[in-house]
């Protein structure tokens, strides 16, 4: 019987290659959601994923499913939903009130793994320029938005939610168009699922994945890129 990796006050993680095959990716448990340990994980390719009634869970998956900006499919009906809306767009205005949607979102469809704790340890990430959001309005009322992480050049999605249609699309190409001003070369979208694939998102092996990641964390995160403000403006 294989024994799940306990974490110490250290910020020492067990190699990804040790994760478990069931559930699939498990890597370790315990520890804690400090900004240090957060970063860490992140940049070895770990992300924090479980419950309120359960311990902290780190996960390495494999396959690792990524978003190459070059394959970000937009529709025809994207297309001209983009040149036809009102919505507006902005970067980092509203990071607390777009991560509190995303946790509402998933505790509706029976999903809670954005706990409280969750919460607040991405929001005192947000305070200290690693965790950044994407918010669309339709006039003062947010009606869709993503978050996520950057280790490096990379943005790691941690989730998306919408209240109107097309609305998290929207976001998802306002930041494709950021990072592609960055010469960033894809998003790691962590786990592939039906409506990430319709956007372009892959799978590729672990070790293909930690591999570019080894490279994109070398390049500090350009925070100018991520400065507060309004994406959509003529």
């Amino acid at each position: 019987m294989i024994e799940l990796f306990q974490l110490d006050r250290s910020l020492h993680f067990p190699s990804p290659a040790q994760a478990l095959s069931d559930p699939p990716g498990l890597l370790a448990f315990g520890g804690d959601l400090s900004v240090n340990r957060l970063m860490y994980a992140y940049q070895q390719g770990i992300f924090p994923w479980f419950s309120s009634n359960e311990p902290i869970l780190w996960w390495s998956p494999d396959p690792r499913g990524i978003l190459p900006l070059e394959n970000f499919n937009v529709s025809k009906s994207l297309r001209k939903f983009i040149r036809k809306t009102s919505f507006r767009v902005t970067v980092n205005t509203h990071f607390a009130q777009v991560i509190h949607a995303c946790a509402n979102v998933s505790r509706q469809s029976s999903g809670t793994w954005i706990t409280d704790e969750m919460i607040n340890a991405y929001i005192e990430l947000h305070r200290n320029g690693f965790a950044h959001s994407i918010e669309v309005w339709d006039a003062e009322t947010l009606v869709g938005g993503l978050y996520g992480v950057t280790p490096g050049n990379l943005f790691c999605g941690e989730s998306m939610f919408h209240y109107a249609t097309n609305a998290s699309k929207l976001a998802m190409f306002y930041l494709v168009e950021l990072l592609r001003q960055n010469g960033s070369e894809f998003i790691d979208c962590q786990l592939q699922n039906e409506h990430l694939a319709s956007l372009g998102c892959i799978e590729i092996p672990r070790t293909v994945f930690l591999s570019k990641l080894k490279e994109v964390v070398k390049e500090p995160i350009n925070q100018s890129l991520w400065r507060p403000r309004e994406l959509t403006q003529a």
